[in-house]
């Protein structure tokens, strides 16, 4: 699965969007989505019956014939929705988003468009309605993750050989994205995947023992389009104040980034997604040993919320619907750190990073300094402040750090970490 997120990533630099600004959130509508900072994803569906992650039935090339009958075997019988929320809340998280259907057709919710949904399963039940309400009645922010692409098409592969086949899927796309957003009550977040143009006619030949593509620098000029700007502004009609992703085709509200940073976003709200456990999205019995350490993950929050983006951490729920205990408790570890400080990291804005020393969040009335490698000489510049800085202190202890500021910046020295922890973080106080 590594090299399989190697291609995602390298793939993902070359994604193509309609720019057009008439369809996005205002700076207030999304104040709340910029303050939140953090927040859990969670990949599930019928590849978690397989354990071998939420692309298996693509990278093994399994028949539509032998994959779909796995829904006779979707039982999930422990799956408990007002446990994945607490799950979230417990780990510090402020939304969520949810997979209702993958690349591999499958929907976590009742749909009209056919029947392959978890209603008409083993289990049958609406994962979905069930998690949007306990979502709801823990005032916990509501994601929902849809795509438009979808394996089971020819259509996808050869848009333009298979038109009708194409059209039809696109009409799924339509259907199933109304019926999530008028079925189900508020949704703050629609995080779609796959449905940028580059995605089209993307592989479907054998070459070397691998999928053939024009690869993504070359995207998919044909006949066919999902005509993201009608799709979203269906989307605008149904939930005028959903936050969008950028990956229907459309810009979105917020650009995303996943698994690896590329760098801060120039003027555009953004998030990056990684997952917890490293490799796969989906379940994998090997989760729990690759699981990210407590260290990594607070020091990656840093770097992201320094920048002023969101971090989106995913976890894959067992074939059952519990979510592993080492994922849980790592979470708990995130929360555990974040409450002691997190008026340094909910509802602040990104100010500085350098990876040499760590980054700034900002508000009003301070700025934050997370120190995650304490410098040789223990000495940090930081630029000029326009306010003054009438007080420096460790928020572990309420200790008193030492600073200068001068119209050249803002310089603390005697930095001193002697407990360790994976960010020291210091308040300057401004008046």
């Amino acid at each position: 699965m590594a090299l399989f997120f190697l291609f995602v990533l390298a793939n993902s630099l070359h994604s193509q969007y309609v720019d057009d600004s008439t369809l996005l959130l205002s700076k207030n509508d999304m104040k709340w989505w910029r303050n939140a900072k953090l927040g859990l994803f969670i990949h599930f569906g019928l590849y978690s019956i397989l354990g071998r992650g939420e692309w298996v039935m693509w990278s093994e090339r399994i028949d539509t014939a032998t994959y779909s009958p796995l829904r006779d075997k979707f039982i999930c019988e422990k799956f408990d929705a007002k446990d994945w929320v607490n799950i979230a809340k417990e780990g510090g998280c402020k939304y969520m988003v949810v997979t209702a259907r993958h690349h591999d057709g499958f929907c976590l919710f009742d749909t009209e468009f056919g029947d392959y949904d978890s209603r008409n399963s083993a289990a049958k039940r609406d994962l979905i309605a069930e998690y949007v309400e306990a979502a709801h009645n823990a005032g916990m922010k509501t994601g929902i993750y849809y795509s438009p692409l979808d394996w089971r098409y020819p259509g996808f592969f050869f848009p333009d050989l298979y038109r009708t086949n194409a059209e039809e899927m696109k009409k799924q796309t339509y259907t199933q994205v109304r019926e999530l957003l008028t079925n189900y009550g508020k949704i703050d977040i629609l995080w779609y995947d796959g449905g940028e143009d580059n995605w089209l006619g993307y592989g479907g030949l054998m070459w070397n023992g691998s999928w053939y593509t024009r690869g993504f620098e070359k995207p998919y000029t044909g006949k066919f389009s999902w005509e993201p700007i009608k799709l979203n502004k269906m989307v605008r009609e149904l939930q005028p104040k959903v936050v969008i992703s950028q990956r229907s085709g459309w810009m979105g509200d917020f650009e995303t980034q996943e698994v690896g940073f590329r760098g801060k976003p120039q003027k555009r709200p953004w998030e990056l997604c990684t997952n917890l456990s490293g490799g796969a999205w989906g379940w994998t019995p090997s989760c729990t040993t690759s699981i990210m350490s407590l260290d990594s993950c607070i020091q990656l929050l840093v770097m992201v919320v320094s920048q002023d983006g969101n971090l989106l951490l995913n976890v894959g729920p067992k074939p059952d619907g519990t979510i592993e205990a080492a994922q849980v408790q790592r979470l708990k570890e995130i929360d555990g750190f974040i409450s002691k400080y997190d008026e340094s990291i909910y509802n602040t804005q990104g100010g500085i990073y350098d990876a040499r020393w760590g980054g700034t969040t900002v508000t009003d009335k301070a700025i934050y300094v997370h120190v995650l490698n304490v410098p040789f000489d223990r000495t940090i510049n930081l630029p000029p402040v326009s306010q003054k800085v009438s007080s420096a202190r460790y928020l572990r202890d309420n200790k008193k750090a030492t600073f200068v500021q001068s119209d050249d910046g803002v310089v603390l020295t005697d930095i001193h970490d002697k407990q360790k922890e994976p960010d020291l973080i210091i308040k300057l106080t401004l008046k």
